[in-house]
């Protein structure tokens, strides 16, 4: 993927990194609460694992959604596609019958002409 400048000077991240940076600000943050919680240190281990299955799940059904979305969108342009070939290949066998027939009128002209070059 292209990293893209989004005028302020910073280049945009990645779905990825955004995640990643999401992750390790969450754990910082339970090793805050943890630091400072008025809880004792087995309820605290235990809040914190639920907490990061919750980010893990959060973290799947996020990335799963990203790639329903991704296939739907390929679906959608495929569909597109083609639609435009089918177009094409309609728009040229037109093109191709539209030819033959100027061809044939060349060739009936050309064939009465030389007929007619025959008379004595």
């Amino acid at each position: 993927m292209d990293n893209q400048n989004n005028g302020n000077g910073h280049v945009a991240n990645h779905p990825r990194r955004f995640l990643a940076g999401a992750l390790i600000g969450s754990l910082a943050g339970a090793g805050a609460a943890l630091l400072l919680a008025p809880q004792s240190g087995k309820k605290t281990w235990t809040s914190i694992q639920h907490r990061s299955i919750e980010l893990r799940d959060q973290a799947v059904e996020t990335m799963e959604g990203a790639v329903a979305q991704a296939r739907v969108n390929a679906r959608q342009i495929t569909a597109g596609v083609h639609e435009q070939a089918e177009g094409l290949q309609q728009r040229g066998q037109e093109l191709l019958g539209e030819q033959r027939e100027r061809l044939s009128t060349v060739v009936e002209a050309g064939k009465k002409a030389v007929r007619g070059s025959r008379v004595p």
